[in-house]
């Protein structure tokens, strides 16, 4: 297996917002036509880049490189840029937040839009972040299937990986959290200042991007984990399966829907947890991600678990726990003890080994100390 620890499918979907040179929400309309790599998120004046599927995390990001040179370019004859932080700008009011305007086919997604608007207001889905997408390659499946590995198999290692990934995804909070300054204004309309959070990253934390309410879900299958997902829509406290805000997501080729799920199984899984990394270029650092892949190949050699009720419901604080500027020493104290384990698991791996020594490093700083200089202080 640690033959082809580097090995896998690899995409990032890259969230900012387009401001203009005064560093206020632009309010020009979406500049990229249906460019399927730049397209918008919730609002119209939010860019989303998505990359095709990588071979590497290096191509992954190359190809984000390419998508935010040419957004970047686009946007400056426009006198506008990328808004490389997590937080959002300076708003005055809702209005400055124009819901993405989708129409004809595509109307749908408006629609959307608008039943999110009503359900959680305009200001939570300006906060922006990094989704990292990762599937196995076919050699790596074959290798732990001891064979050709059917839709089961697959199926059932990627719930196993996602249960595993809920467990730990404090430990990516934790190490990535970069957004502990947010403009006053984001608590009320035009106000003036910067605010220092008690948090490392508001969309991470207890006020940011989740349901209002824990999801419990059924993890013995896909079939199951369908219909407790599907049970949460009829009650009416979900519009979709994409209103489904916890940190990992499985998903299908194509639309990501419960019927593409069920039926043609599980294609990758998504992190969704990570931070804009202003101190990064392209916002994202890739010594993060290429951790977050390391941490994935050795969550799958714990052994399964039976993700209860009161797990799961633990798994969501200790994620928004992990969201402080100051963590309890417990956590930071787990999380050594998590990256020692790895660091062990992978002692034969000189690259993984300094992949894993950068990430504890971040752990005899204080949050604050680290992203003290974030939002241009």
């Amino acid at each position: 297996m640690k033959d082809i620890t580097f090995s896998g499918n690899f995409g990032l979907e890259r969230e900012t917002l387009r401001v203009d040179s005064s560093g206020r929400l632009a309010q020009t309309p979406h500049p990229f036509g249906n460019d399927e790599h730049i397209t918008r998120d919730f609002c119209e004046n939010q860019i989303e880049l998505i990359t095709p599927v990588c071979q590497s995390i290096e191509e992954a990001v190359g190809a984000l490189e390419k998508l935010d040179k040419k957004a970047a370019d686009t946007l400056a004859e426009k006198g506008e840029r990328i808004w490389l932080y997590s937080n959002p700008p300076h708003i005055e009011s809702e209005d400055d937040i124009p819901i993405a305007n989708f129409t004809g086919a595509q109307s749908a997604k408006q629609d959307y839009r608008m039943a999110l608007q009503m359900r959680y207001g305009k200001r939570l889905m300006l906060l922006s972040g990094v989704h990292f997408n990762f599937s196995f390659s076919h050699e790596q499946l074959f290798e732990m299937s001891g064979g050709d590995p059917d839709r089961a198999f697959t199926d059932a290692l990627y719930l196993r990986l996602y249960k595993q990934l809920m467990c730990h995804s404090w430990l990516l909070v934790l190490l990535t959290g970069a957004s502990a300054y947010y403009d006053r204004s984001f608590d009320e309309d035009g106000a003036d200042g910067v605010i220092e959070s008690i948090y490392s990253s508001v969309r991470n934390s207890k006020r940011g991007y989740f349901n209002q309410f824990i999801p419990v879900l059924d993890h013995e299958s896909i079939e199951s984990f369908c219909i407790s997902i599907d049970e949460y829509i009829k009650k009416g406290l979900l519009f979709s399966a994409s209103e489904l805000y916890l940190p990992i997501r499985m998903k299908p080729k194509g639309a990501n829907s419960l019927d593409a799920l069920r039926e043609n199984g599980v294609d990758h899984i998504e992190l969704r947890m990570f931070d804009l990394d202003p101190r990064s270029p392209l916002g994202i650092n890739e010594r993060d991600l290429k951790f977050a892949h390391l941490l994935m190949i050795y969550l799958l050699t714990l052994p399964d678990l039976d993700f209860t009720e009161e797990m799961q419901c633990k798994a969501i604080r200790t994620h928004q726990s992990a969201a402080l500027i100051d963590p309890d020493k417990e956590l930071i104290e787990k999380a050594q003890t998590i990256l020692s384990q790895m660091s062990a698991y992978y002692s034969d791996n000189e690259k993984a080994k300094e992949i894993i020594k950068y990430e504890q490093d971040k752990l005899h700083k204080a949050h604050k100390e680290r992203y003290e200089n974030y939002y241009g202080r």
